[in-house]
């Protein structure tokens, strides 16, 4: 658990995202919070509810994120990233994005949680089990790879897959080359 005494002091008390001084609590920034600090902010349970969709987000209470997408923590610039792409449809959300800054890695983090959120449900292999990034699968079939000249052949075996914002789809190596291939061609290994 983080120590919620970093956060308070870091905070000053306070919302990251919004300044509000009620209801705060210490919220894990997904997808792959290793609970510290670092990886957490301190914030009201107004954003709260509003970024976990448990209630509809309140446009002119997001404004406050013009402020917060500049803040030095990384997990605030990444949650604030998230929402202002969420209400990207406003024109002021809009005009944030094009002006925020994030260096590679927390850009890249900021990225895999909307991508995360934009994926229609779990990626799934023949058989039906749930595959997940880093999984190892085998191919069931041959599979002519367009573009690259070769066919892969049924038993290849697959490290490390990544899956993709399609959940019919992942990535993968074959014989040195990445491709995207179908899940239901896949097994898991």
């Amino acid at each position: 658990m983080p120590s919620k005494q970093a956060l308070i002091q870091r905070s000053n008390n306070s919302c990251e995202l919004c300044t509000s001084t009620d209801n705060l609590v210490v919220y894990p920034v997904p997808p792959t919070s290793d609970l510290s600090a670092q990886q957490s902010i301190y914030i009201c349970q107004t954003c709260q509810s509003q970024i976990d969709g448990e209630s509809e987000p309140d446009l002119n209470h997001w404004r406050c994120l013009n402020d917060s997408m500049w803040n030095q923590e990384p997990a605030v610039q990444v949650m604030s990233y998230r929402m202002l792409h969420k209400l990207s449809s406003e024109s002021w959300a809009q005009d944030a994005l094009d002006m925020i800054y994030m260096e590679d890695d927390v850009k890249t983090w900021a990225e895999q949680g909307i991508a995360a959120e934009q994926r229609e449900g779990p990626t799934r292999d023949s058989n039906g089990a749930e595959l997940q990034d880093g999984d190892d699968v085998t191919l069931i079939k041959d599979l002519k790879v367009k573009g690259a000249n070769f066919t892969a052949k049924q038993g290849t075996l697959v490290r490390g897959i990544t899956l993709t914002d399609n959940p019919e789809h992942i990535e993968g190596k074959v014989n040195g080359t990445r491709i995207v291939l179908v899940a239901a061609y896949l097994k898991k290994a």
